[in-house]
Parts: structure tokens; sequence; C-alpha cells
């Protein structure tokens, strides 16, 4: 017998700790169908956030789903190195103990990295346990495991040798804090209260002078020209005539260039191409006017023969106050302008990024992305929702060289030696790149490291023995889902069509799920600094890993971001611990397990009607899984077990339980074997509980785990009766409805009048009257006329039914009450709807506002029909 109440922590530790040692998680089905997902690396650093709750237990739901539909189901697992965010985490760990990086050299170092990934890496992988994960933990990865290293090596000389790689100088993010190159998805852009300062730079012939505006004084030093528009009258005579440069001298020229906005400040821009990613794209434009670096890598400004004595090895910020302080002495500072501007930070580091030209390793994107883009576009790789195919084709379309080398120690260093000359050789070992120089040439190796999603975007094949032709290669590439958030498609999905296509020949995936971002309850993004951020393990403990699974899953909507509100977790451990009681119930009851898989047939209406529902809820489970509709299973599963299973089923047929005979076994072995159904519909998003309740319903063969996901053709062999259970309890919820909404005492026992021309009406209502006595609190069916007057009336099936109230409430006062609340909700529907009219706040209020006003117009919409509804049951 099943404890009176449900524990999660009790049966989770136990059940996973079952199942991991049983292989559970990857049966042996060498002739199976193969089924693959790729699990997103989360950082070796990384903690589990209410994202990877999300995007953890989709997967898993398909994962668990198809396993139980016979398939060898491989959830393929493992962690990303994380270069900048790991060789931080050690950085502060050595600094505690008064040691630095570069003190320690590099070789000392990397084994302290190492260190520390064994002893404290991939904390995350445990926490996804807690969460319920199935992964194929048995053939866990790590992106420079020994095999791993060896594909991305392997792929580099590989890109390298046929053009798609190649060293170049051009801007990147330069964090000066790391002394790094970063990627785009590390820089973090903040709103700051800073300045435009509108400069005057004199014209060569003293003639006058050019107005520009800039948030970045000391660049000014790098200017290499002024753009004006070629439409701006303005300055059109002007163009190739020469700035005389304010502070060092040099002359400038002006240049027609679309860059400069003719409605934007005085439409003359300064172009810094060494320092703006608008600039260079300008001096691409215009080779002629140059470049000059001015800064090094620490953001200081360099002593170069054309930068002032002054302002030589001043930080950034140093020479601006310099370089403004200047201008304004020699009357060159028209004036400052206050003005909120966004600046790129370090998501890490927090120091302002500098864009920075440097010799950087590049892959050649556009290339790459042309076959990318066509195998989304004809079909073979298809995103859900498409809608998220025009944000891929955009990127595709704008796509840039992808800068792939990193100045950092930890990760896959990049397999290239140089001559005293500067050449780079390309090559898998040293010894190979000493054999292409030639013995007498030294070497030295190149120190940085590849950019981490370089490597990961090899993950979906070199996780599977690549470049090998491994059987798992051939039996699981391509995947067939990848479940991941809309806002790496670009940094992660695209290299992973790229590189797969690039190197395999064929797609990684065919499926991309795009699930969104999880906001908090009003729709706020959470941050640490709002204070609005979860800790799902907390979730798990408080509610047990069940209901967070369920919850995320049913807050999935397709194309939506996730607003996340504990109160619903709270809701879905409610529901868990309503299944845990109906089982106890049956249990109390006599009520087992099922060795059936067929379904079953009936005779008694009430058990043919269960079985309808059944298969109807798993007909639409199986459409709604099969079309990615997270929440629209839940739903369908919810509201079978809740509503159909618990509150009417189990309620209807407790009659025929306490009676003997057939009927009685009958109603057994169906409820028994609905259970189990229900059970096997649930263990994808609620795999504890279901386990825990499966083993307590009987003896069984296998865990439910690997237990086989029920079919259906949808057409029951029953003779319909199932019919006349759906027309009662439309009825029983209709005499419900009305009782509530006309304050009728609980205890008060009505009479139902009922028509007496319908003999087949007579009939049902005779032989259901245990049920309306017990569940509607009927104490008699009438067929006489009903009283003209002081009575509330109700439609069910064609058929209008009367609940004679006079004396049981005071009709007068009810009607008045009902009509002041109609009224009054009335009122507010119309205010709602006439704030939703207004422009004024609609194109000026928070979504998150207008979102309120739409849900609560919905609501005293509903509640004014509601009450109309309940006056006009008064006649």
């Amino acid at each position: 017998m099943l404890d009176k109440t449900f524990n999660p922590a009790e049966i989770e530790a136990r059940w996973y700790a079952h199942w991991e040692k049983t292989g559970a998680f990857r049966p042996a089905r060498p002739d199976a169908e193969p089924y693959t997902i790729v699990l997103p690396p989360p950082n070796v650093t990384g903690s589990l956030h209410i994202g990877h709750a999300l995007n953890h237990t989709l997967q898993d739901i398909l994962i668990r789903w198809q396993r139980m539909k016979g398939k060898d189901a491989r959830w393929i697992v493992g962690t990303d190195h994380a270069g900048i965010a790991t060789q931080m985490v050690v950085e502060r760990t050595i600094a505690a103990q008064g040691l630095t990086r570069t003190g320690m050299g590099r070789a000392a170092f990397l084994e302290t990295v190492w260190d520390w990934k064994r002893q404290s890496g991939g904390a995350i992988t445990q926490q996804m346990r807690r969460l319920g994960a199935s992964c194929d933990w048995a053939n866990e990865r790590f992106t420079m495991d020994e095999g791993f290293t060896a594909a991305v090596t392997h792929v580099f000389v590989t890109l390298h040798e046929r053009g798609l790689i190649y060293r170049d100088k051009r801007l990147v993010n330069w964090d000066p804090k790391f002394q790094t190159a970063i990627s785009d998805l590390e820089v973090e852009t903040r709103e700051i209260q800073g300045h435009f300062w509108h400069l005057r730079y004199p014209l060569a012939d003293g003639s006058g002078h050019l107005v520009v505006a800039t948030t970045r004084p000391e660049t000014m030093l790098g200017d290499t020209a002024v753009a004006v528009n070629p439409e701006d009258d303005r300055y059109r005579h002007l163009v190739g005539t020469m700035i005389l440069h304010p502070l060092t001298g040099r002359f400038i020229p002006i240049i027609s260039d679309a860059w400069a906005d003719p409605e934007l400040g005085s439409g003359c821009v300064k172009i810094t191409p060494a320092h703006d990613f608008n600039d260079w794209a300008v001096y691409e434009r215009n080779k002629s006017i140059g470049w000059i670096n001015i800064l090094d890598s620490q953001a200081q400004i360099v002593s170069d023969a054309g930068i002032p004595e002054p302002y030589r090895g001043l930080d950034r910020f140093d020479a601006r106050k310099r370089i403004v302080a200047d201008l304004e002495a020699l009357g060159l500072l028209e004036r400052i302008e206050d003005k909120v501007i966004q600046v790129p930070h370090g998501d890490r580091s927090g120091a302002v990024i500098e864009p920075w030209l440097t010799d950087q390793w590049y892959v050649d994107a556009p290339k790459l992305a042309v076959e990318a883009r066509a195998a989304v576009a004809e079909g073979r790789t298809q995103f859900v929702p498409k809608t998220w195919d025009k944000t891929y084709f955009n990127w595709m379309d704008n796509i840039q060289p992808w800068c792939v080398s990193r100045q950092l120690w930890w990760g896959h260093r990049i397999p290239a030696w140089f001559t005293p000359d500067g050449t780079a050789i390309v090559a898998r070992t040293e010894a190979e790149a000493q054999e292409q120089a030639g013995p007498a040439i030294p070497l030295t190796r190149d120190e940085d490291v590849l950019d981490t999603w370089f490597s990961s975007g090899l993950w979906p094949f070199a996780t599977l023995g690549w470049p090998g032709n491994t059987a798992d290669f051939e039996r699981h590439y391509p995947g067939d889902v990848l479940v991941t958030a809309f806002d790496i498609i670009f940094f992660w999905v695209a290299r992973m069509m790229m590189q797969g296509l690039e190197l395999t020949g064929n797609i990684p995936f065919k499926t991309i799920y795009c699930h969104g971002l999880v906001r908090d309850a009003k729709g706020q993004k959470m941050s640490k600094s709002k204070g609005n951020t979860v800790d799902p393990l907390e979730l798990v403990n408080k509610y047990g890993a069940d209901a967070l699974r369920f919850g995320m899953a049913a807050s999935e909507s397709q194309g939506r971001d996730v607003k996340f509100d504990e109160k619903r977790i709270e809701g879905y451990r409610n529901f868990a611990t309503k299944l845990w009681n109906a089982t106890r119930f049956a249990q109390t009851q006599g009520i087992t397990g099922s060795v059936e898989t067929e379904t079953l047939t009936a005779k008694h209406p009430v058990n043919t009607w269960i079985i309808e529902e059944l298969n109807s809820s798993i007909q639409m489970v199986n459409s709604n899984l099969n079309e990615l509709r997270f929440d629209q299973y839940t739903n369908a599963v919810y509201h079978f077990v809740w509503s159909r299973f618990c509150d009417w089923y189990l309620e209807l047929i407790k009659p025929l339980l306490s009676e003997e005979g057939a009927i009685a076994d009958e109603t057994r072995a169906v409820a028994g074997w609905v259970l189990d159904q229900i059970l096997v519909l649930l263990h994808p998003v609620m795999p504890f509980i279901t386990e825990e309740l499966w083993h307590a319903q009987a003896d069984r063969a296998s865990d439910l785990i690997l237990a086989p996901w029920p079919t259906t053709d949808g057409q029951i062999a029953q003779d319909g009766s199932g019919i006349e259970i759906t027309w009662l309890i439309d009825l029983i919820s209709a005499i419900r409805s009305a009782r509530t909404e006309l304050n009728v005492p609980p205890s008060a026992k009505l009479v139902l009048h009922a028509p007496d021309s319908d003999d087949t009406l007579k009939s049902m209502l005779e032989r259901h009257f245990p049920a309306l006595e017990r569940m509607a609190r009927i104490q008699s069916i009438d067929f006489s006329a009903a009283p003209a007057s002081g009575m509330a009336q109700i439609l069910v099936g064609g058929a209008t039914f009367a609940l004679p109230l006079a004396g049981i409430i005071d009709i007068d006062a009810e009607r008045a009450r009902l009509e002041k609340a109609a009224l009054a909700a009335e009122r507010e529907a119309a205010t709602l709807s006439d704030r939703l009219s207004n422009p004024g706040f609609t194109e000026r209020a928070k979504p998150e506002a207008i979102e309120k006003a739409r849900e609560d117009l919905a609501a005293r919409s509903s509640e004014a029909s509601r009450l109309r509804e309940a006056l006009a049951r008064l006649g």
C-alpha cells in the first residue's frame, strides 16, 4: 500500500540511481530504428539555471517518448570546456593563493586547470540528474577529451587546406582586461549616461571648419578621414579637400560615403577605421584613406611616431579627458551634449570592449553559409516554429568572416607554427610542420587557442567518433531534433550547420526546435541585478522534479517566451499528489495494474466512456508530441487525468465497485488498465512518480521507462453508450453551475423537473439517479410540469430542465445581486476595451501592461457573460 503522503525526494534519488545502474537510458536495441538528440553542451563551469530546466525537460520528454516507442533512443551528453569562463574561474582561484597565470607559466597553469576540472568541473551534470535527464551517460563527452581534440585539429587543418581558414588583420571585439578577442555573444551592451562631444575640425585652407560629433574623442588620434553623404548638398563642394587634424597636424581627406547621415548632427562623421566596425567598412570602400592603430592590447595610447607626445602611454579614458581639455583650450570644442549611449562590455570581465585591429585566424563563413542556408531553404533541415527561418536567413545573408582565434591558454591550441619571417605553417603535428618548413628553419607554435564555438560546432558528429567512419557516426548522424533557445541560432546552430555540411556532406539534424527564453511572471528578463532569478534545484527540493518538469513543459508554447510563475509549479505538485491519491484509492478498491497491452472492450457505459476518452487523449498526445507542442501535450494529459479520470470516472464507478459480479470485475479491470495508460502517457514529463506508481500497482516484467507506448486506431469497437456518460456529466455540471451561481446552499437537496415526453431521457435519468443524487444533490426527479416561476432553468442535450428554488433562496434578492454584479463587470469590461482601443495607451504602455489589460478584459467579459446566463436561468 502506498504511503499516505507523496514524498518526491525519497523516490527521485532511488529511481534515478536504479535507471542509471540498469542501463535503462540506453538499452541494447541494435535492430531498432535510431533516434538521436544532441544536448547543447553546458559549460563545465556552469550551474543549472531555469533556462536549462526548460531546455533539458523538453529534450527528455522527446527521448523518453521515443524510447518507449521502441527506438534506439540516444541523448548525446557532455560538457563544453568553455575557454574564457574556465580560465577566469581558475585564475581567480590561484589569485587567492598569491599566484598568477603568467607567473606559473603555460604548462603549470594548464595542469592546474585540468586539476580543477577533475575536482570541481561538471557539477552541472549531477544537477541534470536531479532533474531526471535520461542521457547516455555511459558515453559522456568533453570538448577537450582526446578524441574530440583530435577532431578539432583535423577540422582546422582540413579547412585551411580547402582555403576556408586563413590569417588576416581585421577588427575584433578586444577585451583589454582578459587580453583576448571575444565573440559577439560574449559582448554585453549596456546603456550608460554618456556624452556627444561636438568638435570643430579646421579646413586645411583656413576657410572654416566642419563639426563632427563623437562619443569617443580619444579615437580622433586615429582619424584618417571625415565623411559626408554624397547626397548632402551642404558639403558636396568640399569632397576631395583636406582637414588639418587639430592635434596631430596630419592632413586627412573629406570623402563621400553613404555611412554619413545628413539628418544626424552636422552630417559629418569622423572615420577611425582601426577602432570602429562601421568606420572599417568605410575604409573597405575607400582604401586610400588607410588606417592608424592608436591603442595597445591594454587599451593604452601607443607610443608611435604619429602620436603626439603628451598622449603616449595614457589609458584610453585618461586620454579622453586630456584630449577634450586640449580641444577646449584651442577653441575647438563646440559643445557637449548629454546622451544615453550603448557601450559594449565584456560579459565576464565587465571591461569596456575595444574594437581593435589585430592579426587573427578567420573562417570563410560567407562561403560556408551558402550550403547551410540552402539546407533550410530546401527543407532538409526545418525550424520549428517556422518563423525562425527568416532570422536564420537574415543572419546567413549578412554573415561576416568568423574570427576563431583567442588569446587564451585554456582551449584547443591552434595547430600552426611560425617561421622567423612570420610565415604560418598549419599542420596536425609539429613534426609535419617542420617537414613543410625544412629541417633548418626554427618554428614557434602559435600561442592562441580556438574560439569555443569552433569546437562546439563539431558537437553533433565529433561526439560520434568522427572523423573516423564509426558505427556510431553511421547510425546516429544526422540527429533527429536539436532543442535550443533561439538566442544562439547564429552563434551555435549556424556554426553546426556550416561545419556539418562542409565536413560530413550532410545536415547535422533534421529539425531545430527553438524555444523561448524564461522570463519572470511579469514577462521581464531574469537577471541577478533585478533579483528575479529562480534556482531550479530549490524548486526541485520544494515541489519535486516532476512538478518542475511539468510546469516548464506546460509553459512552453511555440513562438513565445515562458512567463515563469512559481504558483504553477505548486499547482503541478498538487496534480502529482492527486495522481498519488487516485492510485491509493485504486489500491483500496482492489484495482491493480493490468497485464493487457491492447485496448480493452467493456459493456457498462461508464467503462465504455472512459476507454473512448482515453483513446481520444492518446490520439491528441501523439499528435501534440509529433508536432513538438509541449504545452498541448501536457494540457491533454492533465485534463484527462484530473477531470475525466479522477473527478468523474472514479466518482461514477464507486457504486459499481461496492457490488459483486461481472460489472464490478469489468470495472476493476478497466480502471487498472486506464491507470496504467495514464502512467505511460505521463512518464515522459513526470518520470519519477509514474515509475513509483507503476511498480506499486503490480509486479512488472520491466520498468515503466521501457514500457511500450500506447497505440490506438481511435475507432473503439464499443456500442456507443459512452455518449450517455458525456450527457450525464454535462447534466451534473450544469446543475452544479446553477447551484454555485445562484448561491444555493451546498447542503440543500433539490428536485429536478424533467420533460415527460422522452422515454429514452426518462430511462437515462432513472438509470443514473444514484449519480445525480450523490454528485448533484438531487433528491428526486419529477416528470410533471415545472412551476411557472421561482425556478432555475438549465438546457442540456436539447432538453430543458428546471430546479425549483422557492423557499431555498431569496429569488428577488438573488436576481438583484446578479444584476448589480453583471453591470459592474460590464462597466469594467467597457473601460478596459476603451483603454485598449486608445493608441495613446497601446503605443506608450509597456508590453506587460497591455497584456495585463487584455487578460483583465477577457476575465471581466467572461464574468459578465456568466452572470447574465445566471440571470437568464431565473427567467
